[in-house]
């Protein structure tokens, strides 16, 4: 360990950090070993570290006690923290290994072209009502954060102005997977937001189990009948993370591959003359400026990482977003080049090992065709406030505000 760098929570929490991570990343990605934050917190910004230990068994979740570290034993208590120890991406085996198969056997029916098509026609009927008015239209708010919105709510089959209602909920939820600890008011705000979601999937859980449907919350509550039947408490828990992770980290993707595009006009313009190069833009945007900027791992026993003895029990949060830009493994990573050969070098954007996102495959062939049905109706689309941004104030989910946009 280079004892000469340490990391602040200040060097990621401010304006400048939200609006460009990426200098501090080359900067973390020179530490030799990890870099210390506190006691028994690490960072590591390198790529060939973050994907190793991704699929390290040694490594794995305490989630629970990492909240109880930042907030004390009774703020643990608090409800947004006991849903979120209860969702499959932050437990370990083998009730990672459970919830996971139960979830893949009600997941699996939604990665096929029947989504795709689905998707697809969600994107033009969106833009056939948006669009009567392009100068008051943002891409953020009128597209990127509904499509994903009436996709999920497709899967689960519950109406859209039900989900809709929820969009504020999710953004407050956003902020328990940040580095940098909450605010009261923001875990009070969370804490209002997960008893909003799980209040509003209840009775709905109630109905499918009366008369089960075609749909994600249907498929869930089949697979999950038996010996590993899961509790009331964790199907809910795990429809929020389904409905969270369809939402969030999908809306932050679609803005942050419309910004690359713009400040790249060659690769846009390729892509906009032949439409068979989207899941090439979409693969090199999620290595470029992935909306889902960094995870974490705690070791479960003594071990060395980088040549950084680490003790159990310790975090390592890893930079995902910064070993998506790692010289040693991508060659001009600061640039962004739509044709890169991605199976040679794969980002780690949906993370790596046992778990692997679940619905990358899903969220990836969404954010092609929003990229896709956008850029054939609007070919000559132009970022108005391209110089202007307004970055959340994040550190885990990358995204902007608001993107207008006008016609060359």
């Amino acid at each position: 360990m280079n004892d000469t760098f340490q990391l602040r929570f200040a060097d990621i929490a401010s304006p400048a950090f939200y609006a460009d991570p990426y200098p501090l990343y080359a900067k973390l990605r020179a530490v030799e070993g990890l870099a210390k934050v506190t006691e028994g917190v690490w960072v590591t910004g390198k790529y060939s570290v973050c994907d190793a230990l991704l699929r390290d068994r040694r490594m794995g979740r305490n989630y629970m006690g990492g909240v109880r570290a930042r907030y004390g034993d009774e703020q643990a208590k608090a409800p947004v923290f006991s849903s979120f120890a209860r969702m499959m991406l932050l437990v370990n085996p083998p009730e990672h290994t459970r919830l996971r198969q139960l979830l893949t056997k009600a997941f699996t029916a939604t990665q096929g072209e029947r989504y795709v098509q689905l998707a697809r026609r969600l994107a033009e009927d969106l833009l056939d009502e948006k669009l009567h008015d392009p100068a008051s239209f943002d891409l953020v708010r009128d597209y990127a954060a509904v499509l994903p919105l009436r996709v999920i709510c497709h899967l689960l089959d519950v109406p859209f102005e039900g989900g809709a209602a929820f969009a504020q909920a999710i953004g407050h939820l956003a902020q328990t997977v940040e580095l940098a600890p909450m605010r009261p008011e923001q875990i009070q705000a969370a804490n209002d937001a997960i008893e909003r979601l799980e209040a509003y999937f209840r009775p709905i859980l109630d109905a499918r189990r009366r008369a089960p449907g075609d749909d994600l919350i249907s498929r869930l509550l089949t697979a999950s009948e038996g010996e590993d039947a899961l509790s009331e408490a964790e199907i809910l828990s795990n429809i929020v993370m389904l409905f969270f992770a369809g939402h969030e980290t999908t809306v932050n993707m679609i803005g942050n591959a419309l910004i690359a595009l713009q400040r790249h006009p060659a690769q846009r313009d390729r892509a906009v003359a032949d439409p068979s190069l989207w899941p090439e833009v979409v693969a090199e945007a999620l290595r470029y400026d992935s909306s889902v900027q960094l995870t974490a791992r705690s070791a479960l026993e003594d071990l060395e990482i980088d040549g950084t003895p680490v003790r159990r029990g310790d975090t390592v949060y890893l930079f995902l977003g910064s070993a998506n830009r790692d010289p040693e493994k991508f060659g001009s990573p600061d640039a962004f080049i739509i044709d890169r050969r991605h199976e040679e070098a794969r980002a780690l954007s949906f993370g790596g090992g046992l778990h692997h996102c679940l619905g990358a495959r899903l969220a990836t062939a969404e954010i092609e065709v929003a990229l896709g049905v956008l850029f054939r109706r609007l070919p000559d689309l132009e970022i108005a406030n391209i110089d202007a941004l307004r970055w959340h104030p994040r550190n885990s989910l990358r995204g902007v505000e608001s993107l207008r946009i006008r016609s060359r």
